[in-house]
């Protein structure tokens, strides 16, 4: 997957003819020469516990899914030290395993930019004082990584390890299990992977894109990160735009409309049925007069998620799509629980019976009913994802609903009118 830069990030106050400061500014997979040529030195001697007071000022939240602020996490594990083993450092871990099907940024800066991914693991590293470090990554960005780490004497304690294709092998806690003893499922913990994680120690896990951040904004400071983006959303992200339109990794700032994502993806939007925003956990929309951001009020904002746009088209049905995605996420389960054992499964068979053709008006109830029994029960956050997406696809595709469940399909009517 090749790269492409929005074209408002390169046009936008402080960046324009800046080009180095962007996330592929290095090109493809540079030499490390190459790499600290376009993006400068990094000194890593200058970091200590203080860089998460400049993360705190930089307004940077995690850009794996949950948005939480990323100066939080450092300085949970930072604090972790005081409850653990004596002499038990840190785990720190680059979190690349992006089992979410329609995303692909991560992969794409794995394989395009794995230096600065390093960076970032080396400066969290520092920050909070750790003795381990991982890469967990997809098979699929494996031999860029390998190869990075190898060509740097910095990087030499840096351990990469390979995720599962699976769709939970992203999870916090299932990355910590996989590490520590291959099984990529999520964890019950009663304590926080902070306080125990890999081996007993205080653990970090961060997405590599947040990572790469953090890179940037140790060279380049925190008025240079927040001169993009918005005062609650600064910076930019990496965003997998797929569906009815190429397929594409675009940069974008902070707070950017839907709209002018599309189009800088060269989507028509007069050919748009609704849009997924944040993958399979996330929520169909429409109309598109959304801005992408973690925070802003509910109607007007609409939270990037994994970072993932996904283009349904006026010919296609959104609620075959949604029991498509809801057949997958039943059968990605970890299986630990009884929402994922029997709940998941459960919906998937009532939403594929409306989606597929059987005309019984109680099947919205049912499907509402299994709902409330799953709905934060789960152990990990999988069922609640998939509730999400459920409920958007049952209010953005309310007319295809009541078509369907009257022997008929709005797309397909559309299509052969």
């Amino acid at each position: 997957m090749t790269p492409q830069r929005a074209a408002s990030v390169s046009a936008a106050q402080g960046w324009d003819g800046a080009a180095n400061y962007q996330l592929f500014a290095a090109g493809s997979n540079p030499t490390f020469g190459v790499h600290e040529q376009t993006f400068g030195p990094l000194s890593l001697e200058t970091i200590g516990a203080d860089f998460i007071s400049v993360l705190e000022q930089s307004g940077l939240t995690g850009r794996g899914g949950a948005a939480f602020a990323s100066w939080r996490k450092l300085a949970a594990t930072d604090q972790g030290r005081g409850g653990a083993l004596l002499g038990a450092k840190p785990v720190v871990i680059a979190n690349g395993a992006e089992g979410e099907p329609l995303s692909f940024k991560d992969k794409t800066l794995l394989t395009h930019a794995p230096h600065l991914v390093i960076d970032g693991l080396l400066i969290a590293g520092r920050a909070v004082s750790a003795s381990l470090l991982y890469i967990y990554t997809t098979p699929s960005a494996m031999r860029s990584v390998q190869a990075a780490v190898a060509g740097r004497r910095d990087a030499r304690k840096i351990k990469v390890t390979e995720a599962p294709e699976s769709f939970i092998s992203g999870e916090a806690s299932a990355v910590v299990n996989s590490i520590a003893n291959g099984i990529a499922l999520p964890l019950d913990n009663r304590r926080r992977l902070s306080e125990s994680g890999v081996k007993g120690r205080p653990t970090l896990v961060l997405n590599v894109e947040t990572l790469a951040h953090v890179a940037l904004i140790a060279r380049h400071g925190v008025g240079w990160f927040r001169s993009v983006g918005s005062e609650r959303d600064p910076g930019t992200r990496l965003i997998s735009v797929s569906g009815h339109c190429a397929e594409q990794v675009l940069e974008v700032e902070g707070d950017a409309s839907l709209a002018s994502i599309l189009g800088r993806a060269g989507v028509d939007r007069s050919d748009v049925r609704a849009v997924l925003v944040g993958g399979y956990h996330g929520q169909w929309v429409r109309p598109l007069d959304y801005t992408l951001s973690p925070s802003g009020p509910a109607g007007q904002v609409i939270r990037p998620g994994a970072g993932v746009l996904h283009v349904l088209s006026t010919g296609d049905c959104g609620l075959e799509a949604t029991a498509r995605m809801l057949s997958y996420l039943a059968g990605e389960s970890a299986k630990q629980c009884g929402p994922c054992m029997f709940g998941l499964p459960a919906m998937a068979r009532v939403l594929n019976a409306i989606a597929y053709g059987a005309p019984d008006p109680s099947l919205v109830g049912e499907l509402q009913r299994l709902g409330n029994l799953v709905g934060g029960r789960g152990a990990c956050h999988h069922p609640d994802g998939a509730l999400r997406l459920v409920a958007s696809a049952l209010e953005t595709f309310s007319d295809d609903v009541k078509a369907h469940l009257s022997g008929s399909c709005t797309r397909t009517l559309r299509r052969t009118a």
